[in-house]
């Protein structure tokens, strides 16, 4: 087991956290938007999705940095963005009913930020110019394409160049470019992944060209999540949305060796039971990390080796070697394989500074109703 007074993880104060807990590491999310930076060439290349933290403050400290783009989730990740200080904001979601209605409020609320969205659809469309029209705003729109991962977007052709022109011609909406996004692409192997990102976007590319050729200019091209985040760097037509890259998690961590991100988001539990003969028990259940995924969900920094027996809603029972060394209220600090959803079970997050609790931030796009 690593000793925890010389272990990165390793908090002085730690004795006063309640469990279980989300804690944020200054020193590693700063290393992480450093790494942002030089892997894009300059903060205006990026639009990093805030769906990872959905904090005001960790949007604070990108926009100090020069970051002035960025893409959302959900409307409350929208507003809680602009409050922060983004000035150029894109709801990567169809805005349709209430939502629409939202977006709009919000272009309203704060007339000096760019708002936008994706669509797909003309009915989309109609939702969003509804919208536009009776809170007198311009929402500008991005035609969602799909790459292959067959969420949302329409197959780059004949149809969505007519989608295009019906996004320019509509009335307080305007084309603002074009959005495709490649979560499909996840390889370990980084030529591998290069490959297949290449394939799925020389459709997109070639939309591009004809688009233009007709005149529909396109201002931007939103590319590409975290996996793809440094193949689509080297290419300067493209601006970039990694999201997981602020926080990192074990999941993209023991896939992607090209991206050298820290994690810098830890799950702080501590034992509860000792149950039969060589297992314990921690309070984090699966309302505490995402459990999506199968086991680990969560790795332990002091016990990677643990096998993981059962989850339930506020417990975790692993299986252990020398059960005798684990004490009931000890601290472990796990790294969740999935960082997004993992955030977003908890109201806020305990920052850690030399080795230190300094501060709490709340974790306020959780939320899906800020004001609006």
């Amino acid at each position: 087991m690593n000793s925890p007074e010389f272990a990165w993880f390793h908090i002085e104060n730690e004795a006063e956290i309640a469990t279980p807990a989300l804690l944020f590491y200054r020193e590693r999310i700063e290393h992480n938007l450093q790494l942002m930076l030089q892997i894009a060439g300059g903060p205006e290349r990026l639009r990093p999705h805030v769906k990872t933290h959905k904090c005001g403050q960790l949007i604070q400290r990108q926009v100090e940095l020069g970051i002035t783009k960025f893409k959302c989730s959900t409307v409350a990740e929208v507003e809680m963005t602009a409050d922060a200080g983004g000035t150029d904001i894109m709801l990567a979601m169809p805005a349709v009913g209430a939502n629409a209605h939202r977006l709009a409020e919000l272009a309203a609320k704060f007339p000096n930020v760019r708002f936008s969205t994706i669509a797909d659809d003309e009915e989309t469309i109609r939702h969003i110019a509804a919208a536009a029209q009776q809170h007198r705003v311009n929402i500008p729109v991005f035609l969602e394409l799909d790459c292959g991962m067959s969420r949302t977007g329409i197959v780059p052709g004949f149809q969505a160049k007519m989608l295009a022109k019906v996004i320019k011609e509509t009335p307080r909406l305007g084309l603002a470019g074009l959005h495709a996004y490649d979560g499909h692409i996840h390889d370990a192997d980084l030529e591998t992944r290069r490959r297949l990102c290449d394939e799925a976007f020389a459709p997109i590319l070639e939309f591009k060209k004809e688009l233009q050729g007709e005149g529909l200019i396109v201002k931007e091209l939103v590319a590409g999540g975290s996996p793809t985040f440094g193949i689509h760097a080297q290419h300067a037509d493209r601006t970039l949305s990694p999201g997981t890259t602020v926080l990192w998690d074990f999941g993209y961590g023991d896939k992607l060796d090209d991206l050298p991100f820290q994690p810098a988001a830890v799950l702080l539990t501590r034992v509860v039971s000792k149950p039969g003969t060589d297992r314990i028990t921690v309070d984090l259940g699966h309302k505490s990390v995402a459990p999506e995924n199968p086991h680990p969900r969560v790795r332990f920094e002091e016990i990677p080796e643990a096998e993981f027996l059962m989850q339930s809603e506020e417990h975790l029972v692993m299986k252990v070697d020398q059960r005798e060394r684990f004490l009931i209220g000890q601290a472990l600090h796990g790294i969740p394989r999935h960082v997004c959803p993992s955030v977003s079970m908890h109201g806020e997050a305990l920052i850690i500074d030399n080795m230190q609790v300094v501060d709490r931030w709340p974790i306020t796009a959780r939320n899906r109703r800020i004001t609006v």
